[in-house]
Formats: structure tokens, sequence, C-alpha cells
């Protein structure tokens, strides 16, 4: 206890609470140790924000470099067993920019490097006295030594995602049967919880809120009960919602992705881009401790970063090799399983900075959605206004697909901007970016319909009247 000033008495009931003060800090201070030691017997450590994202990424690069050469070395095997197999896409549609025979089968070497990565990242946590991998500091550690490797459910998706794909390149498959196995790797991933709590940011504070009980938002799972047969089913409202999010998100983004997969090295180079800034955001969760996905994160975005870009070389305009349905299907649904893991603890925003990130692909679907809308014709129906075409036709394939290369890039950090600052600026900023890119190819694939309505109005007289359509008539009505 401290000394009193000279001069001044303390009272012995004062004294007394002094003393019961300090007995009390000492216990706390005892109990925080005793709290400390206990996650370190556990098997976590205390881990406080430190080092870098740099430094995280230096502990994986490994993966990158797996991906990356595994992918070079067996794109040109691939090429050869397609063309030796007749498995090639021949110029035969006015809207494909080659001219000559190329070989598909790119999408398999695509799928290779990304398993031969994530295989890598299994031995590393299987073996870490191998130092294959210097895991980031977490408290959330198998067995208290290694984070948890990627979930099977997604090698089982990606496999299942690929090998639909590399059936409708070889023979061909019915379109339903192509959903079929989508729906059936977003199954894969919703039972083993992989993406389902990107509702939660969103659903539980709303039914907080409507049931009267904010502390909903916390109560994971989140269940309601429902009468049956007199007796109550729980349904967990979070998980059932989540499912379905996976569901829609795995259906959008494997077409999204096949859809601007129009001109050489575009989807590998915007996935490249994606992947980058999926990267920037999930090394700075994990310099936070976010939760057990944070190692997976790390592993999916480099595999396929660096898958990505060991076949661009041989993508690029003139491109030896497509990837065809397997990999363009299966770039869209690993850069969409990346982007619904971020909201796994919640952060239903991140999830929201993620899809800006993969804005492009998001934004030509919704613009062939409405345009085909407009014209009246099938969603199914292929046209050659998308944005790649449109480009296209004014800069050439290369300058088309580097000019998309550019706003990949700004909507990535526009994105990652979104994950580490949540300021309206930034979200006003990339709303304004994603209207003009809407209104402008809108406007540009109506062109044909803007002009045949400008010569009908210039036809009209000027006194407002008009002319009857039909042959031989001669006389003119005043128009209302």
């Amino acid at each position: 206890m401290t000394t009193p000033p000279e001069g001044i008495t303390i009272p012995p009931e004062a004294v007394a609470q002094l003393e019961a003060l300090g007995r009390r800090l000492d216990a706390l201070q005892q109990e925080q140790a005793a709290i400390l030691q206990s996650i370190a017997t556990a098997g976590g450590e205390v881990v406080e924000e430190s080092g870098s994202r740099l430094d995280i990424f230096h502990g994986y690069v490994g993966v990158l470099a797996v991906a990356f050469v595994v992918t070079l070395v067996t794109t040109p095997l691939m090429r050869k067993l397609a063309v030796a197999n007749g498995i090639i896409d021949r110029p035969n549609d006015p809207r494909k920019v080659h001219r000559i025979p190329v070989a598909y089968l790119g999408g398999v070497a695509v799928f290779l490097g990304m398993m031969a990565a994530i295989a890598y990242s299994y031995v590393a946590c299987q073996f870490p006295s191998l130092g294959l991998i210097e895991f980031h500091k977490s408290t959330k550690l198998l067995m208290g030594f290694v984070p948890a490797p990627v979930p099977i459910s997604v090698l089982l998706g990606m496999t299942v995602i690929m090998l639909i794909g590399l059936i409708d390149d070889v023979v061909g498959i019915a379109p339903r049967l192509k959903v079929g196995g989508q729906l059936l790797a977003a199954a894969a991933l919703a039972y083993e919880d992989v993406g389902v709590r990107v509702a939660q940011g969103v659903l539980a504070p709303t039914l907080g809120e409507l049931l009267g009980n904010r502390d909903l938002v916390y109560q994971i799972p989140l269940g309601i009960d429902v009468p049956l047969f007199g007796s109550a089913l729980t349904i967990d409202v979070i998980y059932w919602t989540g499912t379905v999010i996976i569901a829609v998100f795995v259906l959008g983004a494997c077409n999204a992705s096949n859809l601007i997969d129009g001109l050489d090295g575009l989807l590998t180079g915007t996935t490249a881009i994606c992947a980058a800034g999926l990267l920037i955001v999930a090394l700075t969760l994990a310099l936070h401790d976010d939760g057990q996905r944070d190692a997976q994160r790390i592993v999916l975005c480099l595999a396929l970063l660096g898958a990505c870009l060991g076949f661009l070389p041989h993508n690029f305009n003139p491109a030896t090799i497509f990837l065809g349905d397997c990999g363009s299907l299966l770039l869209g649904f690993t850069t969409i399983v990346i982007v619904l893991s971020l909201g796994d603890t919640g952060k239903t925003y991140l999830v929201i900075a993620g899809l800006f990130i993969y804005a492009i692909p998001i934004i030509d679907t919704v613009l062939a959605i409405v345009r085909r809308k407009l014209a009246g014709r099938r969603l199914s129906d292929p046209d050659s206004d998308h944005l790649h075409h449109m480009l296209k036709r004014s800069l050439g394939v290369k300058g088309a697909v580097l000019t998309l290369y550019g706003i990949g890039l700004a909507f990535a950090v526009l994105g990652v901007a979104m994950s580490l600052f949540r300021a309206r600026l930034v979200y006003f900023i990339a709303a304004l970016c994603a209207a003009y890119i809407v209104v402008t190819a809108i406007k540009l694939a109506r062109r044909k319909q803007i002009e045949e309505e400008a010569v009908r109005l210039a036809a009209r007289p000027s006194d407002g009247t008009t002319r009857a359509p039909a042959e031989g008539v001669t006389a003119t009505t005043k128009m209302e």
C-alpha cells in the first residue's frame, strides 16, 4: 500500500478498504495468468497482431510456387493429349476470335496445379517439422500445432465441377446435368459448413429485431421452433439460408466465369487479379486471427493465383490452348468458395467486398440477362454484345483483354479498400464505377435499336403528321 503524505492520517476503515482492494487486484492478476496458462495448455497461443501481411505471405509462398510450376509444366502435356484425341475448339462460330483449331483441356492442367498446391499444404500440416509452410500465429490450431487444412468438401466440389466441364468439352452434356453437378458441389460445401455462415451478419440482427431479442445476433445456431405433428421441429435459419446462398452463388459464379471466357487470356488474367485481391483480404484476416479458415483461405488464394499465372503464358493471345468448360467452371467455383469463406465468422461485409473484387464476371452476366430480356430473347441465346466483344471491336483482342485487366484491378483495389475501411466513400465509388459500366454497356448493346428508332423519328414530317404504312394509302392523319 502506498504511504500517505506526511501529516495526513488515514482512517482505519479506509486502510481496510485499500487493503481489500489490493487483494482483489492480486486475485484478478492471478486469474488472468491462469486463463492465459489454460489457453497455452489447450494447445493455443496468445496471439497479438504482429508482423505483417508480407511476413505471412512469405510463410505460405511455397503453395504459390507449386501451383505455378505444376500448371506451367502440365499445360503443354494436356495440349498434346487434346490434339491427339481431337479435343479441340474449331472456329465454326463468327463470334470466335481464333481462325485455326485450338486445343482444349487447359482446365485439367489448372486443376492439377491447384490440387498439387493443396496437397503440398496437406503434407505441411501432417509433417510440420519439414518446414514446408511457416504457418502464421493463431489460437485456432489442430492439436496445438498446425491450422486446419482445406476441407475435403472443397476438394470434392472442385473435382465434381472439373469433371462435369471435362465431359462437356469432350462429348457434350445436357445443361440440366451441368447444373446438377454444380448443385452437388454446392451441397458438399454446405455439408461441411463452408460458407453457410455468410448469412449471419445480416439475418441474425434482422431476426433479432423482428422477434424482439437482440441477443439472437450472438446465438449460433439460430434455431426457430416449427410445430410439426404435435411436436416442435427446430430449424437453424442461418444454416439453411446460408445453404441457399451457397447454391445461388456457386451457380452464378460458375456460369459467370464461363460467359467471360471469350478472349485469349481474359478469364485467366482477371481471375488471377481477383485471386490477388482476395489474398490481401485473407492475409489481413490471418493477421487478426479471425478464425479457423484463415490458413485455408490463404492456401486456396495462392493455389488459384499460382495456377492462373502458370497457365496464362500458354493462354494469352495468341493462345495455344483454352481452358474449356472444365477450366472456366473450376475457376468460378474456386473463386466463389474463397468469397463465401470470408463471411465464415459473420463478417458479411467482407463477402460484399469479395463480390466487388469479382465484379467483372458479375457485371457481364447481369448485362447479358438484361440485354436478352430487352431484346425478347431467351437467356440461353448467345450473342456478341458481351463486354469483351464490344471492347474487341474497338481495341482488338489484346487491347480489350488489357483494358478489362485494368478494370478488374480497379475493382480489386476498391474491394480491398472496402474490406479494410468500410468507408461510405469507398462504397459510393465502387457503385459509381459499376453503374457507369452497366449503363454504357446497355447503351452500346442497344445501339442498333436506338438507331432504328431514330430513323423512324426522322421519317416523320415536321408538322407532326405521319403517313399510313399500308401500301397505296396516301392520306395523312394528325398525330394526337
